[in-house]
């Protein structure tokens, strides 16, 4: 479990700092490709260990916000990757996990509502998230639009979601504050905005991309 949490630890800090570096590159420049491809694979290896270690701990929160997150990343990757916004099997299971995800966080979230754990606003918060960015490339599969700048647009949104997790998981590892949630959450309000606006603007250019 130590040897889990280092390299845990590790990967998430390299994500961040190649989140950083994709973010503030140009767009389709080698140090945008590197970048995103370094955070995909950092965002993997910490799926890959948050899942026994969420098991081993018996911690239904942790495996939950682990398929969330790697969803974000793995989603983020393939539709900056697919051209044709034609879904391949993978992408099919990852919406339906995160989707899954989702309902299972909003079911726990009434377990912990139910017995005055305030994370349960986390959960709901989250399970919303999971359910709505789901659906949303589930749209974009099934009619065949992620194309051209609904592809770029699917690929901001949820590389910056996944970016917001890491950001998160850093804050409630090493600062303190009651009650948790607010940590938990205060990424995701402070962001989300920068988003909204980001997908907009691509949205409405006037270029194809």
């Amino acid at each position: 479990m130590q040897y889990l949490l280092f390299i845990h630890i590790l990967a998430g800090s390299i994500s961040l700092i190649a989140a950083a570096c994709a973010v503030l590159s140009s767009k389709g420049k080698k140090v945008h490709i590197i970048a995103g491809r370094t955070y995909f694979w950092g965002m993997a290896v910490i799926f890959l260990t948050a899942i026994p270690m969420s098991i081993v701990s018996s911690n239904l929160f942790n495996f939950l916000i682990a398929i969330f997150s790697f969803y974000l990343a793995y989603a983020g990757m393939r539709f900056a990757r697919n051209r044709t916004g034609i879904a391949n099997l993978f992408d099919w299971a990852a919406v339906g996990l995160m989707v899954l995800s989702g309902i299972g966080m909003w079911c726990l979230a009434t377990v912990y509502f139910m017995n005055n754990n305030t994370q349960y606003i986390t959960l709901a918060v989250f399970g919303f998230i999971a359910i709505s960015l789901g659906y949303a490339d589930f749209r974009g599969y099934r009619n065949k639009s992620a194309i051209g700048k609904q592809r770029i647009a699917r690929h901001l949104t949820n590389m910056l979601a996944g970016t917001i997790a890491v950001i998160t998981a850093v804050l409630v590892t090493n600062v303190n504050i009651e009650p948790v949630f607010i940590l938990w959450i205060l990424p995701t309000i402070l962001i989300s905005p920068i988003i909204f606006w980001w997908t907009r603007k691509i949205l409405s250019g006037n270029k194809d991309i």
